[in-house]
C-alpha cells in the first residue's frame, strides 16, 4: 500500500524484464497479466487480477513494432474500464521520439501523435526517460515526470577518473545534453556537425573543437545505427584522442550496428536497459534504470518530489 490507494505494477511484453527488477526494487510483486493473442496476428491484453480503486502503473517501452504502442494503449483502455484510479504509463524509452517536428513539407509529427493516442486511452500520468526532444513533454495534457539518463552515466564516469576529459555531442541537438555533463564533470567539450542525405544516412561530419591528447565521451540519447556515432568516433581517433567512450540511454541497436561498434575506435559503449537487446558484443556495458524508475514510482504513489533523482 502506498499512498492513499493501492498500488500495482504491470508489465507489457517488451519490458518484462526492467518490470521485474522494477518490482524486486518496490518490495512486491509483478502484476498478473495475461495476452490474448488470434491466429491474424490481432491480440488483447488482460489484467489477470483486480486493479479496483488502484494505482496502476504499467511498463512498456515503446519502440518499434508499433505492436508495442498499441498493447500500452490497450493496457490502459482496460485498466480504466476496470475501475482503475489513476493509470500511469511507465515509458523508459518514448518510441517515435524523433518525429517532434516538421522539418519538412507533408510529414507526421509522431512523437505528438503518440502522445494524443496516450491521452485518449485514458492515461492520467507519464513516466519516461531523455526524451529525443524536451518540448515533447509539452505535447501531454497530463503531467509528465521526465527522468534523465544522467543519474546513473555521470556517476559511471566520474567514477572512470579519465584524465584531459573532453565532452562530446554527437550533433548539435545533443549540445545541450553535453554541456550539462561537461559542466557538471568540468571538463572540455568539443561537438559533431552532421549533413544527412536522408535519415540513417550522414553526408557529412565535421569536428568542433581539439581533441588530440584527450579522452573523449561521446553523450547522446539513443544509438539506433551507431552510423553517426562509429563515425565520430573514428574521426576522433585520426585526429589524435587518446581514447573514446560512448553513453546513449536508449541502446536501439538496429541493423548491423552491433557489428559497426565492435569494429570501431570506441573502447566502450555503455547503455541501460530501457530497450531489450542481446547483447553481443564485449564492447557494450548495461547499466540498469531499474532503481530510479523504482524510486520515481514510490514518490509519485506518496505524493513526494522526484528531483532528488537528478543528478543535474
Amino acid at each position: 500500500m502506498f499512498g492513499t490507494a493501492p498500488m500495482k505494477l504491470f508489465s507489457c511484453r517488451a519490458s518484462q524484464h526492467l518490470a521485474k527488477m522494477i518490482a524486486d526494487k518496490l518490495g512486491i510483486e509483478l502484476g498478473k497479466s495475461s495476452v490474448t493473442c488470434f491466429s491474424d496476428g490481432e491480440f488483447q491484453p488482460c489484467f489477470d487480477e483486480s486493479v479496483r480503486g488502484c494505482m496502476v502503473f504499467i511498463v512498456q517501452s515503446t519502440n518499434p513494432p508499433a505492436d508495442n504502442m498499441f498493447e500500452l494503449l490497450l493496457m490502459i483502455d482496460a485498466a480504466k474500464r476496470a475501475s482503475a484510479y489513476k493509470v500511469i504509463a511507465v515509458i523508459p524509452y518514448y518510441g517515435f521520439a524523433r518525429q517532434d517536428r516538421k522539418d519538412r513539407p507533408r510529414v507526421s509529427i509522431g512523437s505528438k501523435l503518440s502522445a494524443d493516442l496516450l491521452s485518449a486511452a485514458g492515461v492520467d500520468r507519464v513516466i519516461t526517460m531523455d526524451l529525443h526532444a524536451d518540448q515533447i513533454q509539452g505535447f501531454f495534457n497530463v503531467p509528465v515526470d521526465h527522468l534523465f539518463g544522467s543519474a546513473i552515466f555521470a556517476p559511471y564516469i566520474a567514477g572512470l577518473k579519465l584524465k584531459n576529459l573532453t565532452i562530446s555531442a554527437p550533433d548539435m541537438g545533443g549540445s545541450k545534453r553535453a554541456n550539462a555533463y561537461s559542466r557538471h564533470l568540468q571538463s572540455e567539450m568539443v561537438l559533431c556537425y552532421k549533413l544527412r542525405k536522408k535519415p540513417n544516412v550522414i553526408e557529412e561530419m565535421s569536428i568542433i573543437g581539439e581533441v588530440e591528447g584527450r579522452n573523449v565521451v561521446i553523450i547522446d540519447d539513443m544509438v539506433d545505427t551507431a552510423g553517426t556515432l562509429v563515425l565520430a568516433a573514428n574521426m576522433m581517433k585520426e585526429r589524435g584522442a587518446t581514447s573514446i567512450r560512448a553513453f546513449a540511454t536508449h541502446p536501439i541497436l538496429s541493423g548491423n550496428a552491433i557489428e559497426r561498434i565492435n569494429d570501431s575506435a570506441l573502447e566502450e559503449l555503455v547503455v541501460t536497459d530501457s530497450v531489450p537487446f542481446i547483447n553481443t558484443s564485449n564492447k557494450i556495458k548495461v547499466l540498469s534504470i531499474a532503481d530510479i524508475f523504482a524510486k520515481t514510482i514510490q514518490a509519485v504513489t506518496s505524493n513526494q518530489s522526484i528531483s532528488k533523482n537528478f543528478v543535474f
